[in-house]
């Protein structure tokens, strides 16, 4: 996933959710326009150094300490309530910038990672062949992408838009990030429930680095009663196996 779902997703595709076939051609949008109106000014700003302008459409200026309020009441929103998806958007992006940086850095070594961050393909409903993912055969990628999000009623279009992150750039790759979110779930074959989406954080933990992805899987097994942590346990040795 440090690429956001390149071919070296393919490797161990197979070995999770006994997929066949995975079809990256539908599952790529168009060029993102999160801002090109501001790009100018943001290149002429240092990387990860505060703003007092916005640097693309929805980018809230923050300072340190605005951010650092941002983080503890996000996180402790998010604790208390893990289904506020805007709360655990707001903790990823007041915490993860130097974890944002470094899969921005391997990304730009990557000739597909490098790619993405060229062109910004979106992953929406507009931007998605749903009819051509659906005729796929069963067990690839694409046909569960769709099955996945049908069966559980939810849409990459109801991804928050990144608002704190002070780098145009960064703030794509947040973004990225989020609308994987549901093939990360494909992927690992997680329902939408708690038991899945720590799992999914354990996934995303080791392959992001992102502290609100660390902090949701150290914390979310907390609301697990024993049984399900019995289950729990061994996916994800098995996804950290996967993933080294």
């Amino acid at each position: 996933m440090v690429f956001l779902l390149t071919r070296r997703t393919q490797k161990f595709l197979p070995c999770l959710v006994n997929l066949r076939k995975v079809n990256r051609c539908l599952v790529t949008g168009k060029r993102c326009q999160l801002c090109h109106t501001a790009q100018a000014s943001a290149a002429d700003s240092p990387r990860g150094e505060e703003t007092s302008y916005p640097l693309y459409p929805g980018h809230i200026p923050t300072s340190p300490l605005q951010k650092a309020l941002l983080a503890a009441g996000s996180a402790c929103m998010a604790l208390y309530n893990p289904y506020r998806h805007d709360m655990v958007a707001v903790l990823g992006e007041t915490t993860g910038y130097l974890a944002l940086h470094n899969l921005r850095e391997r990304m730009k070594k990557d000739p597909e990672g490098h790619r993405i961050l060229q062109e910004r393909p979106r992953i929406r409903l507009s931007t998605l062949d749903i009819t051509g993912l659906q005729a796929l055969p069963e067990g690839t990628f694409g046909r569960e992408y769709v099955r996945f999000l049908d069966d559980n009623r939810v849409s990459p279009d109801t991804r928050m838009p990144t608002k704190f992150v002070d780098d145009e750039e960064l703030a794509y790759v947040v973004q990225r990030y989020r609308e994987v979110h549901d093939l990360m779930h494909t992927l690992l074959g997680m329902p939408t429930n708690m038991l899945g989406e720590v799992t999914v954080k354990w996934f995303e933990a080791v392959q992001t680095g992102l502290p609100m992805c660390v902090l949701g899987a150290l914390f979310g097994p907390v609301r697990l009663n024993a049984r399900v942590l019995l289950r729990f346990c061994p996916v994800c040795l098995l996804t950290d196996d996967f993933t080294q």
